[in-house]
């Protein structure tokens, strides 16, 4: 409920508080007026909103002659103030003070709500029946004023406490409300747990009850199918007893032949006893076919090592490389090729190159003679000659190499002449243009793969190196390794012949797939230049090393021997070499350091030849690097690779003639490095 405020309380507090009071000319009396009072405004509102009727009806109204003044509390502070000081005025000091004690010794009266105005042209409500009318009072005659309030007052005080008791009440009855709405509340939570519970018990009841029925429906279809196999089995028992029957018989038929069987076991144990010793006998002669297939084996490396000898441990084959498109065809006559000893069908061994004298020619003002230059070497490859062809001269000599002979093969001549196409072989992956490193390379793995099965096995490890104005480099560096240092040629060992270079990568190989990647990447990294002769020319010697060792666990025999398989810089002299442009003079240095090892290159075979006791291998790092494969426990085949043009017939004689010295070169019998 809410709590209702005196009239009275807004006026003690403006006198306490020393503010101005009510502005009052039309609440309060003023002297020599006459008060008109009208029905008591403060009971309507000391009763709650909903009893308001019925309070209303009981209330005590009051009619007065003047009109009517609203209840105090209803003007704002400062019209209270202002008639306080009217009234002041005209009734005097002493009137005042006493006004002003009056209302200081009041009560505060809860605050009443204000009645709503009447609306105008409705007479005022009728004066309620018992109440006696009060007496007119005059203007001056505040103490009976104030009695008058005080009636009022305690007329007020005595409803406000009947209210308050019946507050009380509805309060008490508004806590056992709420103390039974909590008891309710309870229940209803302890009624919905149960309700709950409840259910989930229903719930599982029913799942309970399908599952009982569905393992219900399974026994009887179990019972049905157990029935049926019942009948099965009785069927399968009767047709079982048929069958031991027929068992029955059966095993008296296996007895007698098992009775026949032990006697014929007897007699092939006799004969596997013979067997036995007739394996023995073959095992033995297995051995020593074993023997005699070794025998053999050294055998045919020995006439191999003789058949090579024979052809000579220094050999030169010359191949002239076709035609490339875009250049001029060659003058009819100016290479011939003369057919072999043996006639036509023969390969060719001679070659024949003319050149005009344009010198003689001028001087005597006829035409230039024609000068004829014939050469011989061990084999000659004309233009149209495959790779598969050049191969086939050289496999015998690289199977050399398998049985313990150090072999080298070099491609010499002018830049342009096809010495890199005839050791590596052409660009892209056509099988019919591989040079002659990866065709060895697949000869001596298919051969290797043979001897295994006669008890050898063996393994190769490759490296790539080139020299490049006397300094060794790794071409199959990679990453950080091709800064990691300058290689250096040294011994592998005190007192070791085996040379190896140092910072340069070792690399063992086992398939093709392996040696393919290498040559890539040592086709990237060499160093390679534009001259006058050819627009990507290799300035450097490329050697590729590939160190065999063989074992024959069973017999304790083992041997080693290096392939060295090398593409030489580009023979041609100063002036036709060098290249165009602000590198001139790096392409000069390149061509005499280049010119420099060849010329080393032919004084070491000259001096193996002539068996001469100083042999110059260090004066090259080519010949330091190949010393080992140069002497004369090694096999040595060379290729004289010239250009079909008539423009580079001079390189091309110059490159003839140093073959030629080389193939009149005999070194002594090779010897195979065996252990």
């Amino acid at each position: 409920m809410r709590s209702v405020r005196s009239p009275l309380l807004g006026v003690k507090g403006n006198i306490e508080l020393k503010t101005p009071l009510l502005k009052a000319s039309s609440r309060l009396p003023l002297p020599g007026s006459r008060l008109k009072r009208g029905p008591e405004p403060m009971e309507n509102a000391l009763e709650p909103v909903k009893k308001r009727t019925r309070v209303q009806g009981a209330a005590t109204k009051m009619n007065i002659s003047r009109p009517r003044a609203p209840p105090l509390s209803t003007a704002p502070p400062q019209q209270g103030q202002a008639a306080a000081q009217k009234v002041a005025k005209r009734t005097g000091p002493r009137c005042s003070t006493a006004f002003a004690t009056v209302l200081k010794n009041q009560k505060p009266v809860p605050a009443v709500p204000a009645v709503p105005a009447q609306k105008s042209g409705t007479s005022a409500a009728p004066p309620v029946a018992g109440v006696k009318k009060p007496g007119k009072r005059p203007a001056w005659d505040l103490k009976g004023q104030l009695c008058d309030l005080n009636v009022e007052l305690k007329r007020c005080r005595e409803k406000t406490q009947t209210l308050g008791q019946e507050n009380q009440q509805l309060r008490d009855q508004l806590k056992e409300a709420q103390q039974e709405a909590k008891t309710l509340g309870t229940e209803r939570s302890t009624l919905k747990e149960e309700l709950a519970r409840v259910q989930a018990q229903a719930e599982q009841s029913q799942q309970e009850l399908g599952s009982l029925s569905a393992h219900v429906l399974e026994l009887k279809e179990r019972l049905g199918t157990q029935e049926g196999l019942v009948q099965v089995l009785q069927k399968e028992q009767l047709e079982l007893q048929e069958e031991r029957k027929a068992l029955a018989t059966r095993v008296e038929e296996q007895e007698r032949r098992l009775q026949t069987s032990e006697a014929a076991l007897s007699s092939s144990q006799a004969e596997v006893a013979f067997l036995q010793q007739e394996t023995a006998a073959q095992a033995t002669l297995l051995a020593e076919r074993g023997d005699r297939l070794h025998g053999l084996e050294m055998e045919r490396r020995r006439l191999h090592n003789q058949l090579q000898e024979l052809k000579g441990n220094i050999r030169v084959f010359c191949r002239v490389r076709p035609v490339l498109s875009g250049e001029p065809s060659p003058s009819p006559g100016f290479l011939l090729f003369p057919p072999g000893p043996a006639g036509p069908s023969d390969p060719p061994t001679r070659l024949s190159l003319s050149r005009s004298d344009d010198r003689r020619g001028t001087l005597s003002g006829a035409p230039a003679p024609t000068t004829r230059h014939d050469f011989s070497f061990d084999r000659v490859f004309p233009p149209g000659s495959r790779q598969d062809e050049v191969f086939e001269e050289i496999s015998m000599l690289v199977q050399s190499a398998l049985d313990g002979y150090p072999v080298c093969i070099f491609a010499y001549g002018q830049t342009g002449s096809g010495k890199t196409f005839t050791m590596e072989g052409g660009p892209g992956e056509d099988p019919q243009l591989e040079g002659l490193i990866p065709r060895a390379m697949r000869h001596l793995f298919s051969v290797a793969q043979e001897l295994s099965g006669q008890g050898w096995t063996y393994s190769f490890v490759a490296s790539y190196v080139e020299i490049y104005n006397e300094t060794v480099r790794d071409l199959l560096a990679t990453g950080t390794r091709k800064g990691q240092g300058a290689c250096e040629i040294r011994r592998a060992g005190p007192g070791s012949e085996e040379l190896t270079v140092t910072n340069a990568r070792y690399v063992p190989v086992s398939c093709e797939k392996e040696v393919e990647t290498l040559l890539h990447l040592a086709r990237q990294n060499r160093a390679v230049a534009q001259t006058a002769q050819n627009e990507r020319s290799s300035r450097s010697h490329s050697v590729f090393q590939l160190q065999i060792s063989g074992e024959h666990a069973a017999r304790g025999l083992q041997c080693g021997a290096p392939l060295n398989l090398v593409d030489l810089a580009g023979s041609e002299r100063l002036d036709s070499g060098l290249a165009l442009g602000p590198g001139e003079r790096d392409r000069l240095r390149e061509t005499q350091a280049i010119n420099s090892s060849l010329s080393t290159l032919g004084l070491v075979i000259m001096a193996l030849s002539n068996k001469e006791s100083h042999v110059p291998y260090r004066n090259s790092k080519l010949t330091y690097l190949l010393q080992n494969s140069l002497g004369g426990s090694a096999k040595m085949l060379m290729f004289v690779n010239i250009s079909p043009l008539e423009e580079n017939v001079s390189e091309s004689l110059n490159s003839l003639r140093f073959a030629s010295k080389v193939n009149q070169c005999v070194i002594g019998t090779a010897q195979a490095n065996k252990k």
